[in-house]
């Protein structure tokens, strides 16, 4: 092993000092070297739970330019696969795409089995979308868990009938038993903040083969100036009302607080009562390291998904880096406290299947920000998020 490979071992495996910091007993292994050097994905083995670990996934799976098929960017490795939603107010359905409201556009296929997966016209709507992922993992039970990032592009549209609960019916019909549901990690607890301060999250082992759903706003929600009811706030009050009414069991997916913001971001909500329904939060890592304390959501265990990993500084190609460059940059948000980092590094399954400890480092940096040598004042503006 090569002196910069070994650091990078160290760097991945080891704790910073002085750092808070779970003990994971003896479950983090190094496996065989990849060509080139690059560690392989450690092996995460219960009973680590999903909020202690960090891993890999790809924006905008459902492009046909990003894979053929759905299926294939299970293939991958990849944790988190993203679809763009659209409501058809029309036609009453969950269109798939990036730019077209009113039809599909997405790499999705009708399909009855594992083996229709990868054959067929594509262009489906959402709900053909659900079934390839729980086909797909019908074969593969041992693979999860799956994090499936739904971007509501115009957000719900709850007077035409679709609403949150005609969403989470969707859910239901056709991932079934496979989503992780909010009353899960609620157990007994009063909330979804409190059962996540407790760590109650599952264990990865106890998740494999299981989506858990996480759902934002979309870039033209969030810019469209008469739109006063976002997705985020839409939900929330969804679960807020399900559990007060005794049926939070129905509800199949986690709000996101969308965008980095220091402190507590669900102090923009005015409606206090909705904070405690949010611990998935979703931004651009590039602000996130630029002096946010993220050890803030690790201690404690919010999820916290770090998006356009590649734009952070100094910035590296956002689709075809070298897998070095990529791994090396996937360790660096790790030890920044991300719990899924994301690109679109397609093409280096290497990549996205790695999983890491989340926040272990070798180096005693303040916790959530990079090195200083890689800081020093190369921080750029934050960059746009991507759509």
């Amino acid at each position: 092993m090569s002196p910069l490979t070994g650091a990078r071992v160290r760097a991945v495996l080891l704790p910073r000092e002085g750092t808070k910091m779970r003990a994971l007993p003896a479950v983090l292994t190094v496996g065989a070297l990849l060509t080139g050097g690059l560690v392989a994905a450690p092996a995460v083995a219960d009973p680590v739970r999903v909020s202690a670990v960090t891993t890999v996934g790809v924006h905008n799976t459902y492009e046909k330019s990003a894979y053929e098929y759905l299926a294939s960017s299970l293939d991958s490795g990849a944790s988190l696969i993203e679809l763009d939603v659209w409501p058809n107010i029309i036609t009453k359905e969950w269109k798939v795409s990036h730019g077209n409201p009113f039809g599909n556009d997405n790499n999705c296929v009708a399909a009855d089995s594992p083996d229709d997966l990868y054959t067929g016209s594509r262009n489906k709507n959402l709900e053909h979308c659900l079934d390839n992922i729980r086909l797909w993992l019908s074969r593969h039970p041992e693979r999860g868990p799956l994090t499936l990032k739904l971007e509501m592009k115009t957000g719900f549209s709850g007077n035409n009938g679709l609403g949150p609960q005609r969403l989470d019916s969707a859910l239901r019909a056709h991932l079934g038993d496979a989503v992780l549901r909010p009353a899960e990690l609620l157990g007994q607890y009063e909330s979804l903040d409190a059962a996540a301060r407790a760590d109650n999250w599952p264990s990865r082992d106890s998740l494999r083969g299981r989506v858990i759903v996480e759902v934002i706003p979309g870039t033209v929600e969030e810019g469209n100036p008469t739109d006063t009811l976002w997705t985020d706030v839409e939900y929330a009050r969804h679960l807020r009302s399900l559990h007060a009414a005794g049926r939070i069991g129905e509800a199949q997916i986690f709000p996101a607080v969308h965008r980095a913001q220091a402190g507590d971001p669900r102090q923009r909500y005015d409606d206090t009562g909705l904070r405690s329904w949010f611990v998935l939060f979703d931004g651009d890592a590039s602000a996130y390291v630029n002096g946010i304390d993220t050890g803030w959501y690790n201690d404690n265990h919010y999820i916290l998904v770090m998006t356009d990993a590649h734009n952070v500084a100094p910035a590296i190609d956002s689709r075809t880096p070298s897998a070095e460059d990529a791994s090396q940059r996937v360790a660096e948000l790790a030890t920044a406290n991300a719990s899924v980092v994301t690109s679109d590094w397609v093409g280096l399954p290497q990549v996205l299947g790695q999983v890491l400890p989340r926040g272990a480092s070798a180096n005693t940096q303040p916790r959530g920000s990079l090195s200083s040598s890689r800081q020093n004042g190369e921080t750029g503006p934050t960059p746009a998020p991507s759509g």
